[in-house]
């Protein structure tokens, strides 16, 4: 799939800042964000497909990119999601050449896009990008098993709360695009128990749905709906990248 809006990196986009390069000293900043190239991505927009070659990493600066685990028998769930907090393509700094999931624009996103062999040359070299990279790296770990432990003891409704909270933190808008389809992708249930779970959301207030769009009304309320997850995750995400827009 095609990108938009492609252009050399000889100014700092004008959206918000990707939490990972911002942990970075100014000269290591500066000399990542030479290396890196200014794309726009839509939704569905594939980055890596299921054993597919990792050609690139990449930053977000918006939006929200999803990795999904593609069964034998077709069936998938999302395995993991990444905002203006982190980076996608990290396994090629730990040696893989090929990636075992599927990555795709979740919501329209514009992204920092490095070479994978620049990436984990910079990496090796002395400097502060080796301690943010394994910094992130932990976080990443650790996600990953508070999200382990979430689908197997939370209802759909909680963690539909929870997904939905993660998803308007990384995009920093209370409006997105966001299908139920894809919903359900995301938490790994069938539509119907997405459709029960949103409507009862929406019938509470807290959120609207309507043609393909989401809006969070409130924001206070849907944290009380979800479960401890989204808290717990959201305060380790802070303490490793702080993040000046809360």
């Amino acid at each position: 799939m095609s990108y938009s809006n492609h252009s050399p990196r000889n100014q700092i986009p004008s959206s918000g800042e990707n939490r990972l390069l911002a942990a970075l000293p100014a000269d290591e900043y500066l000399r990542m964000l030479n290396r890196t190239v200014l794309l726009s991505l839509q939704s569905r927009d594939v980055l890596y497909r299921t054993g597919g070659a990792v050609e690139h990493v990449y930053f977000p600066r918006s939006g929200l990119i999803s990795t999904v685990l593609v069964m034998l028998d077709g069936r998938a769930v999302e395995v993991g999601a990444v905002g203006r907090e982190g980076m996608t393509g990290i396994s090629a700094y730990l040696g893989a050449d090929s990636c075992h999931d599927q990555v795709f624009c979740q919501v329209s996103a514009e992204v920092l896009q490095m070479p994978a062999s620049v990436f984990a040359a910079e990496v090796r070299r002395s400097g502060q990008l080796q301690n943010v990279v394994s910094r992130y790296i932990r976080l990443v770990i650790d996600t990953g098993a508070r999200l382990a432990a979430c689908n197997c003891l939370h209802s759909v409704e909680e963690r539909c709360a929870r997904w939905l909270l993660m998803c308007r933190d990384s995009v920093v808008t209370d409006e997105f695009s966001l299908t139920q389809e894809y919903l359900a992708l995301m938490l790994g249930v069938h539509r119907p128990s997405v459709t029960v779970a949103a409507g009862a959301l929406q019938h509470a207030g807290l959120i609207s749905y309507r043609h393909g769009r989401m809006t969070v009304l409130d924001r206070e309320r849907l944290e009380e709906a979800s479960c401890e997850c989204y808290r717990a995750i959201k305060d380790e995400s802070n303490r490793a990248f702080p993040d000046p827009q809360g």
